[in-house]
């Protein structure tokens, strides 16, 4: 049942281009990879990588090196898209942003090989992140993890593992997949990409970027997220902009700049601090109701669940102060309208004249216990009938334009 349902979410949920927009081939010179059939830049230091994965698959990766970089920034693509097309805006961001930008494709997109699959996802940005840590010396606290639509669901289940990571940037993201093709209000166990359920477990900033007329992936995903962040940054909600099409509003440069501006002077001592505690990918990955039952199950559960239960009693400690002040509160109120009925009644001399003037203190408070009640839940838009067009998630025609057109 559960490869039935990973195949069927697969055939849904991923749309690699066909065939891929470039090709790899070995530079005879020097020996080393080369991407083919994308425009040429000059004085564009990247390299072209083949990465193996623990699942068996080899993914091509391209990492942009800017010398005056401090930062570097782990993009995952959207769907319906590969690296010859990502590739023009990889170097505008890493030349704009001033960072080293690592960008791959999953596996089953571009010259990956492999099959796509979620927790083919999962392994393919698990072995990008480890190879900058072993072959550029990336620490993890200076990396930025960058998803976009589709991309996003890695980068949150990575991002819920590094505790020290400096930033995740999501654009237009998703809360799950089940949730773009219709708007449920409880997850189910065959959903993938469930980000409504990591992003509280992710501890550094989050910066969230999202059209407010996107047709593809409402609004409302991206507003959520950031509604569940714990370390939340200012969002920038592109008024009208799409899907697509974010890439090209001066704001999504400027605030992306203002965003590392920030996140660089951030200490690498705060980062460390608290319950920041340091751990690999393989010690703290959270547990995952997965669709695709291939995986065998992860090592350091204690590990993990310790993580969790540290950050729980933090949470109930917290609710708990909160509902003593409020059980003071209450009392003090009581305690005050106590003290007023009192000094009606000794003011008057009737028995009856005291009884209605209890009424009517009463009174007040049952109305005001009426109004108190929790608004009715609001109706969700039913979308189903755009299923099939809301699955895709990008098309392939979105990302013509780049940061350079801005």
């Amino acid at each position: 049942m559960g490869g039935v349902t990973s195949s069927m979410a697969a055939k849904f949920a991923f749309f690699p281009p066909n065939p891929p927009s470039y090709k790899v081939v070995v530079d005879e010179s020097t020996g080393k990879l080369t991407i083919t059939g994308i425009p040429k830049k000059d004085n564009v230091n990247a390299d072209v990588l083949s990465i193996p994965t623990k699942r068996g698959n080899e993914v091509i990766a391209v990492y942009v090196k800017n010398p005056l970089a401090k930062l570097t920034l782990l993009y995952s693509h959207g769907n319906a898209a590969d690296l010859g097309q990502m590739y023009e805006l990889f170097v505008d961001l890493s030349l704009h942003l001033c960072v080293n930008l690592m960008g791959y494709d999953y596996s089953g997109y571009g010259q990956s090989s492999g099959k796509p699959s979620e927790q083919n996802t999962y392994a393919d940005i698990e072995a990008t992140y480890r190879f900058l840590e072993e072959n550029y010396g990336t620490k993890e606290e200076d990396v930025i993890l960058y998803g976009q639509s589709v991309g996003s669901g890695p980068t949150l289940d990575l991002a819920t593992r590094l505790r020290r990571l400096r930033a995740v940037v999501l654009h237009s993201p998703i809360l799950s997949g089940l949730r773009v093709i219709y708007p449920v209000k409880k997850t189910y166990w065959f959903d993938i990409y469930k980000n409504i359920e990591k992003i509280p477990l992710v501890v550094c900033p989050v910066l969230v970027i999202h059209g407010t007329a996107d047709d593809v992936v409402d609004f409302s995903h991206g507003k959520k997220l950031w509604e569940k962040c714990k370390e939340k940054y200012e969002p920038l909600w592109l008024k009208g902009g799409s899907h697509c099409n974010l890439e090209i509003y001066p704001e999504y440069i400027k605030h992306l700049k203002k965003f590392m501006s920030a996140i660089e002077k951030v200490s690498n001592l705060k980062i460390e601090s608290g319950h920041h505690s340091q751990h690999s990918p393989e010690q703290s990955e959270p547990p995952r109701n997965s669709v695709d039952h291939r995986d065998k199950p992860r090592l350091s559960m204690d590990l993990r669940q310790k993580s969790w239960s540290s950050v729980d009693q933090r949470e109930k400690s917290r609710l708990s102060v909160d509902q003593r002040e409020k059980s003071r509160l209450n009392v003090d109120q009581r305690e005050k309208s106590r003290a007023s009925i009192d000094c009606k009644e000794k003011s008057r001399a009737s028995t009856d004249r005291r009884e209605k003037s209890r009424e009517s203190v009463d009174l007040p408070d049952k109305a005001r216990t009426s109004t108190d009640q929790p608004d009715k839940a609001r109706n969700s838009i039913d979308r189903f009938g755009n299923m099939m067009r809301s699955v895709a998630f990008c098309n392939i025609d979105c990302l013509k334009h780049t940061v350079s057109e801005a």
